[in-house]
C-alpha cells in the first residue's frame, strides 16, 4: 500500500507557476488542499513485467502482445532483456477535491490541483520502490510515458488493457486519450543486466524542453 507524505510546497508552488520562493499566502493554500488531499486520497497502482525485443523500429512486449513504437523509446529500451509497465493512480477522489474547490474559490481549486499533480509524481517515485523491492534487476532505466518523444500517447489503452487496470484499480482512458481519473500514470521502466550508460534526461523528450522551470528537476531524476 502505497502512503502518501506531505507534498514539497515548493514543488506544488512551481506546478501554480510560481517562480522563487512562494508567498505566505501561497503556502497556506497548499497546506489545506495538501491536508484535504491526505485525509481522502488512497493510491493505487498495477504492474506486470515482460521480456522485450526490439525488431526494426518496434519494441515487442512479448507478454502483452503490443509494441511500443517510435525511436525514442526504441533508444531508451535498448540493451534492456525486460521492461516493467506500470499504471498508478491517485483515484476520483482527487478529482472530487479538485472539482469541490472549484465551486467555491478558484485559488483553492488550483492549488488542489497542483498539489495533486505533485502527489502523483510522490506517488510514482514510491510505486517505483516498491515495485523493484519485488522485481529484480541489477540496472534500469527511468520511467518512459506514452506521449514523451515519439512514443504515441494513444499507446495508454494499450497499457490499460494488458494491466487490466479498469478492473484492478479503477482505471480507464476516454478516445481522446485522457485518462480517468486525470490524476494518473503509465509508465515503462527498462530492465538490463548491465550499466544502462548516457541516458537522455525526461526533458530531451519534452515539448516543453528550454520553457519548463522544472527542467532541472526532472533531469536529475
Amino acid at each position: 500500500m502505497i502512503r502518501l507524505e506531505p507534498v514539497s510546497v515548493s514543488e506544488a508552488a512551481r506546478y501554480m507557476g510560481v517562480k522563487g520562493e512562494p508567498d505566505e499566502a501561497v503556502c497556506r493554500l497548499i497546506e489545506k488542499a495538501d491536508e484535504a488531499a491526505g485525509k481522502s486520497i488512497v493510491p493505487k497502482f498495477v504492474y506486470r513485467v515482460s521480456e522485450i525485443e526490439i525488431t526494426g523500429d518496434d519494441v515487442v512486449l512479448k507478454a502483452f502482445g503490443f509494441k511500443l513504437t517510435g525511436n525514442d523509446i526504441k533508444k531508451h529500451l535498448s540493451g534492456c532483456g525486460k521492461a516493467v509497465i506500470f499504471a498508478a493512480t491517485l483515484s476520483f477522489e482527487a478529482d472530487k477535491l479538485i472539482r469541490t474547490a472549484e465551486v467555491t474559490d478558484m485559488a483553492e481549486a488550483l492549488a488542489m490541483d497542483c498539489v495533486c499533480s505533485a502527489l502523483v509524481e510522490q506517488v510514482c517515485d514510491k510505486v517505483e520502490k516498491e515495485i523493484f523491492s519485488e522485481v529484480k534487476a541489477a540496472y534500469r532505466t527511468w520511467r518512459f510515458s506514452p506521449g514523451y518523444g515519439d512514443l504515441p500517447i494513444s499507446l495508454q489503452e494499450d497499457f490499460l488493457k494488458a494491466l487490466n487496470a479498469q478492473r484492478r484499480i479503477g482505471l480507464t482512458v476516454t478516445p481522446e486519450n485522457i485518462m480517468m481519473p486525470s490524476k494518473s500514470v503509465t509508465a515503462v521502466i527498462g530492465i538490463s543486466e548491465s550499466p544502462v550508460e548516457n541516458m537522455p534526461s525526461r526533458c530531451e523528450f519534452c515539448n516543453m524542453r528550454g520553457k519548463c522551470s522544472f527542467s532541472a528537476q526532472c533531469s536529475a531524476k
